[in-house]
């Protein structure tokens, strides 16, 4: 049974940073995609950023690209979201989600592609 746990949301000035976590379990994530997205109030879940496990290859979501960073600790079966010059619309509930992955990297940017969801930390930005 695959086990995704966010943690490291919590509330932060314009400009500042956080780093999220998603400790994975369950399987080996060898052959996996884990997605970061996030959803803010009455809106829609959106893509954020994805890592291949097995290459390190990365994508992200274009507003992001600059200032988020998505890495894989294989020794702790964790992937983070480095997030820096944050900014109010980036407030939201930020999801890790997983799938066993084979396909390019580029076309796991919708949420109905994966199986496997994390519970969801919060963050939030103030101005």
């Amino acid at each position: 049974q695959v086990q995704l746990v966010e943690s490291g949301g919590g509330l932060v000035q314009a400009a500042g940073s956080l780093r999220l976590s998603c400790a994975a379990s369950g399987r080996t994530f060898t052959n996996y995609v884990i997605g970061w997205f996030r959803q803010a109030p009455g809106k829609e879940r959106e893509f954020v950023a994805a890592i291949r496990w097995n290459s390190g290859s990365t994508y992200y979501e274009d507003s992001v690209k600059d200032r988020f960073t998505i890495s894989r600790d294989n020794a702790k079966n964790t992937v983070y979201l480095q997030m820096n010059s944050l900014k109010p619309e980036d407030t939201a509930v930020y999801y890790c989600a997983a799938k066993v992955a084979k396909a390019s990297l580029s076309t796991y940017y919708t949420a109905g592609r994966y199986d496997y969801w994390g519970q969801g930390t919060q963050v939030t930005v103030s101005s």
